[in-house]
């Protein structure tokens, strides 16, 4: 009964108190800001954000401004990942380029400051919309602020790494080869529970791989509650959660976003929201294959082709992400108090991977 009570726009918005291990040290953030963050004064006031970021993320007030801390985790990490030193490389890239990010403002790679490294940054008002079906909004806004989605990953997608100085922010060969090993070793590192469908998964993704792409700088979480929207406009303030960015390939980026339209409804409305069952139309909401032609009309990548690998694929991704999430859950070092919510998805998330791997031929 608890689970449907659930409302991820109620229970993701806002911040909570810091608690156990993720809590900040405020005395020493404070010095170490004093000597590292241009025109910073305290005394400082540090709420955590609720919602589900795999880097605990935090809102930090002083009486002049507001900024946000975003660290890495405490305890043990599954390798690689976490790296907030690298979202802060990316997005002080793309703030060079005036692409919407919250303006990165000073790295901290000293774990004794704080217990991990983490960064500062601006803090970008504006709202943060939980649910995809954008509750309370009129078609029209919802129709502007899905193309402006459209429009910022297809702009994102249409660098050249080396234009941005970021030519070795990632191997430019191989990704998608390579993430599928990556999420398979992680979800081995992480497993609770046996799924037979992610066995086949990660045995038959290798072999089916589409033709390659020219690689372009990929977010690999880009959803729109990773999203900043203008508080009255339908106008992306900011992207975030940078963690998961490379260099890659641009459809697997773009059809991982496309998944809204195609993800299992999660169990009590917690974890991951979805379009599918929606009446699309009614709402103002492009049909999948019309969104997926007006980013291929904006970067000359098709996504159609190759979508039902595609989405086996990032099903398989998203499913070994949340299992990661789970594990952390587990052992007591998650950042998202629903975090456990996330465990009833993985197996739902593998059942779907493997229809779309047969949709493309898996036997």
């Amino acid at each position: 009964m608890a689970e449907a009570s659930f409302d991820r726009q109620r229970d993701f918005s806002g911040t909570r108190a810091p608690a156990g291990a993720v809590a900040v040290d405020g005395a020493r953030l404070t010095a170490w800001m004093v000597r590292h963050v241009h025109h910073f004064s305290g005394p400082l006031e540090i709420a955590q954000f609720k919602g589900g970021q795999s880097n605990p993320t935090f809102l930090l007030t002083t009486p002049a401004r507001a900024y946000v801390l975003r660290r890495k985790p405490p305890g043990t990490l599954l390798a690689s990942a976490h790296a907030v030193d690298r979202e802060f490389r990316v997005m002080s890239a793309l703030d060079q380029q005036g692409f919407p990010v919250a303006k990165p403002l000073a790295l901290c790679l000293d774990d004794s400051i704080i217990g991990t490294i983490f960064y500062i940054m601006a803090h970008v008002a504006g709202r943060i919309v939980w649910e995809p079906t954008m509750p309370g909004a009129g078609n029209e806004e919802r129709g502007l602020v899905f193309d402006a989605m459209n429009a910022t990953l297809a702009r994102l997608h249409s660098f050249k790494p080396e234009a941005l100085g970021l030519g070795d922010f990632g191997k430019a060969d191989n990704y998608v080869l390579r993430q599928i090993n990556r999420w398979t070793r992680q979800y081995e590192a992480s497993r609770t529970d046996d799924i037979s469908q992610m066995a086949k998964l990660a045995a038959w993704l290798p072999g089916a791989l589409p033709p390659s792409r020219p690689a372009r700088l990929v977010h690999g979480d880009f959803r729109l509650d990773n999203l900043i929207l203008d508080a009255d406009q339908p106008l992306i303030r900011a992207v975030i959660d940078w963690e998961l960015a490379t260099l890659g390939d641009p459809l697997a980026d773009f059809t991982y976003h496309l998944m809204q339209w195609i993800l299992p409804a999660a169990p009590g409305g917690g974890g991951i929201a979805s379009l599918a069952g929606v009446d699309l139309a009614r709402l103002g909401i492009p049909q999948l294959e019309a969104y997926a032609s007006a980013y291929g009309l904006r970067t000359g990548f098709d996504p159609l082709p190759h979508l039902d690998f595609y989405f086996a694929y990032n099903l398989f991704r998203l499913a070994c992400i949340l299992q990661g999430i789970a594990g952390r859950a587990r052992d007591g070092t998650a950042a998202s108090s629903t975090a456990e919510v996330m465990f009833g998805q993985i197996r739902p998330l593998a059942e779907a991977g493997w229809r779309y791997a047969q949709k493309a031929g898996a036997r």
